[in-house]
């Protein structure tokens, strides 16, 4: 698979974007220091430019408006679901923005399932289960926030359905 990559201007904030052939969405707890690292290391070997926020994120920046950024200027988004994605507001947010991204760009949604089963990524079971009902007991008093979390579970089951790469016991 290959892809240009580009920046390009964007003229409400004059701030350079920078357009991916990949974004990959992970939990850094979870992965950074294993899994990731190989799959960054791989694309890179391949020529593929994903988005790393550990490289891509300057000190200083506004972290999820880069975010929000880098995964509109991406071609194909890899999830990476662990045992403590959705303990993270942060990756549930990447998630959502993802989500909704590729189904108006038509772009690719590819998830793998690293040490989690797929199951109970999409009903929300186990450390999933015990992940949202943390953050629907954080956000009780808060309708917009309660909003977003039934957003997240949409998310979460929705993508939990696409055709991934199950890696348990890998």
């Amino acid at each position: 698979m290959a892809f240009n990559s580009s920046i390009q201007c964007n003229s409400s904030s004059h701030e350079m974007i920078k357009n991916y052939e990949v974004f990959v969405s992970f939990r850094g707890k979870d992965t950074r220091n294993n899994f990731a690292d190989h799959l960054f290391g791989a694309l890179h070997r391949k020529g593929i430019l994903a988005f790393n926020d550990e490289t891509k994120l300057q000190k200083g920046q506004r972290i999820l408006s880069n975010l929000m950024q880098a995964i509109e200027g991406s071609q194909v988004f890899v999830v990476v679901f662990s045992k403590n994605y959705a303990s993270s507001t942060w990756c549930l947010r990447e998630l959502e923005k993802i989500l909704d991204f590729a189904k108006v760009s038509g772009k690719h949604v590819l998830p793998v399932f690293y040490d989690v089963d797929p199951s109970e990524v999409r009903k929300q079971t186990g450390d999933y289960e015990k992940a949202m009902a943390k953050h629907e007991e954080r956000f009780k008093e808060d309708t917009e926030k309660m909003e977003e979390v039934k957003r997240w579970r949409g998310a979460l089951t929705h993508i939990a359905d696409l055709s991934g790469w199950d890696m348990r016991n890998k």
